[in-house]
């Protein structure tokens, strides 16, 4: 690097608002130039282009690094007599270079002081040659810090990155900071744009020295004006190519010059009719070439694996898509051949309109005799179509998840009266299962209905039947007072309310249909008989249900004062909820249901009064104690 305090770039020359002797030489300081920041603007074709190729020329004579961004293509002409490596996206380049690379230009251009051209003109894509001139500088910026060497950043058509008007991206942040707080760590910058008007103000206002050719837009000799002053403004629109108007910090005056003529091939000049002829370009050493060359086949490596990782991927995803459509098959298949076997099973049976009947049959007995084994067959055995626990339709997922315990687990522990010696209600029911069955699902046998009898039997039936026997017709039948009232001998009180019941006494008519209400009735009896057989906690969980709304069975066995066993709250929810008491409501919750079981059973809009007699086995609470 050659000791050289200056050097000279143009001549005065003569004219309005010059000043100084016509041919006398202009100097320019080299520190100034390399740490400061400039600024050269003029139209297309006033020169500004040539007065920064001799400046880079005159630079380079005496070895000084520097870094230009060209975003036309037109400084490749510097390697015509310099060694200067010419980087960018093209073939025209010595070396393809992407974004992974600003880490090696910043250290070849700094550190080992070799003369750079990142040409950016050469990338289709606009944020691309954004993203690699960010990181670059980003890396000057850093390395500059440290090295604390002069070093000049050109950069070409600056109004691209630092508009005037509309956002300053991540690139022109970069410059703008490099033109703010560069000079303090050696690092200059200058601006080339012929549009100073569309140059952001805040790169202008830094800047120590100005070159300003010929410019004839109205917004842009208003910059000038503001600049310099009105005639100056006047003056820059009459300037020669390659005059200008200087302005700096390290001279008295402005002064009115011509720049010298660059010596090297001029890339960027308009082409004419003369066939072109392209010098023969210096090469720049192997070594620096091979070091970028190393990156990029790093970089393809990198590409390649990742193409191959994708394509394995797709390999997967797709084996993956093949085996769900097989695993979705493989299903179908099983629900066709599970609809096929259990329609053969149909077939196999046939229609059966008693087994509902014959299941509450089973029920009865197995309530009557305390038989647990009977009482655990008659439960499969209308679980579900084909008799299995896991065929009985459940209200949704949760609740098939939340019954979740073996089936050997379904103990009647304390549960059946008659199974725990209460011989009376054994007798009781006994005889009523003797007669056809009085289960809570069976109503046969619950009347004393036999319409052929005589008045005897008949009042005899509804006597048995906790009837009331006013009287009987002149046909021998039981009077209508007596079929309203039967059916009630497990509970107290009358179902049908006071109103009712005096108006019959009152031999008034009401609109009661006699038969449905001791249909209803009936049901009623067989339900509260049914409660009255549950074992105390089974009773109190389902209080614990009509008290406190949807709750779990864990939740409602330890309200009865049952242990936390999730095996024995599930298995006495079970009961409960096959008898239809509760319904599963979601998320594991159950809730009282027995007014809507009476109210589909009975077939009745007012089941008020059948719900207060069926809950008064609830409320009697010293059966629990």
């Amino acid at each position: 690097m050659a000791e050289t305090e200056s050097i000279t770039v143009a001549d005065v020359s003569d004219g309005p608002c010059g000043s100084g002797e016509p041919g006398r030489s202009v100097d320019l300081p080299v520190v100034e130039l390399l740490t400061g920041r400039g600024f050269i603007t003029g139209k297309s074709g006033s020169g500004k282009s040539n007065t920064a190729s001799v400046v880079v020329e005159k630079l380079l004579d005496n070895g000084f690094g520097m870094l230009i961004v060209d975003i036309d293509g037109e400084y490749y002409g510097l390697k015509e007599e310099y060694e200067i490596l010419h980087a960018g996206a093209d073939d025209e380049c010595d070396i393809q270079i992407t974004v992974e690379h600003a880490e090696k230009i910043a250290s070849l251009a700094l550190e080992q002081n070799v003369p750079i051209i990142l040409d950016v003109s050469s990338f289709l894509d606009e944020e691309e040659a954004a993203e690699l001139l960010t990181e670059v500088s980003k890396r000057l910026f850093a390395k500059a810090k440290k090295l604390k060497q002069p070093f000049l950043m050109l950069v070409e058509e600056c109004h691209e990155w630092i508009p005037q008007k509309g956002s300053v991206g991540e690139c022109g942040k970069m410059l703008i900071k490099i033109s703010k707080r560069g000079r303090k760590h050696g690092l200059g910058i200058v601006g080339i744009s012929q549009r100073p008007a569309d140059v952001k103000k805040d790169f202008i206002t830094q800047c120590d020295w100005l070159v300003w050719h010929r410019l004839t837009w109205n917004n842009d000799t208003k910059v000038v004006s503001r600049v310099l002053d009105r005639e100056y403004a006047e003056a820059v629109e009459d300037l020669d190519d390659g005059e200008a108007f200087m302005m700096n910090d390290w001279a008295e005056a402005i002064q009115r010059v011509q720049f010298h003529r660059k010596q090297t091939f001029d890339a960027g000049a308009t082409p004419g009719l003369d066939d072109f002829e392209r010098p023969d370009l210096k090469s720049v050493s192997d070594d620096l070439v091979s070091e970028l060359a190393e990156i990029s086949e790093e970089k393809e490596q990198t590409e390649d694996r990742i193409a191959e990782l994708r394509d394995q991927l797709d390999e997967k995803n797709s084996r993956i898509a093949e085996l769900e459509a097989e695993l979705q098959d493989a299903r179908d298949m099983q629900r066709m051949a599970d609809q096929f076997t259990q329609a053969l099973v149909d077939h196999v049976k046939g229609a059966n309109p008693g087994r509902t009947e014959q299941q509450r049959m089973r029920e009865q007995r197995a309530a009557a005799t305390g038989d647990q084994a009977s009482f655990d067959e008659a439960a499969r055995w209308g679980d579900g179509p084909s008799g299995r626990e896991e065929d009985r339709p459940l209200p949704d997922e949760t609740a098939r998840e939340d019954d979740g315990y073996e089936q050997n687990a379904m103990t009647w522990n304390g549960d059946g009266a008659a199974a725990n010696g209460d011989d009376a209600s054994a007798k009781a029911n006994g005889s009523a299962g003797d007669a056809g069955g009085a289960g809570m699902f069976d109503m046969a046998g619950a009347f004393g209905d036999d319409a052929g009898g005589n008045a005897a039997a008949a009042a005899a039936d509804a006597a048995t039947d906790g009837g009331v026997v006013d009287g009987t017709t002149e046909s021998g039948g039981a009077s209508d007072t007596a079929a309203m009232t039967r059916g009630f001998d497990a509970v107290e009180g009358n179902p049908l309310g006071d109103r009712a019941t005096d108006a019959f006494e009152a031999g008034t008519t009401a609109t009661v249909d006699a038969e449905s209400v001791e249909d209803a009735a009936a049901f009623a009896r067989e339900l509260a008989n049914d409660l009255a057989d549950l074992g105390p906690e089974t009773r109190q969980m389902l209080r614990y249900y009509r008290d406190h709304g949807p709750g779990t069975p864990m939740d409602a066995l330890f309200a009865a004062g049952g242990s936390e066993d999730r095996t024995a709250a599930y298995a006495r929810n079970r009961r409960l909820r096959v008898r239809g008491l509760v319904e599963h409501v979601g998320r594991g919750r159950y809730d009282y249901r027995v007014p809507e079981l009476l109210a589909e059973r009975t077939d009745r809009d007012d089941v008020a009064p059948f719900v207060e007699q069926v809950e008064s086995v609830l409320e009697n609470r010293e059966s629990d104690a």
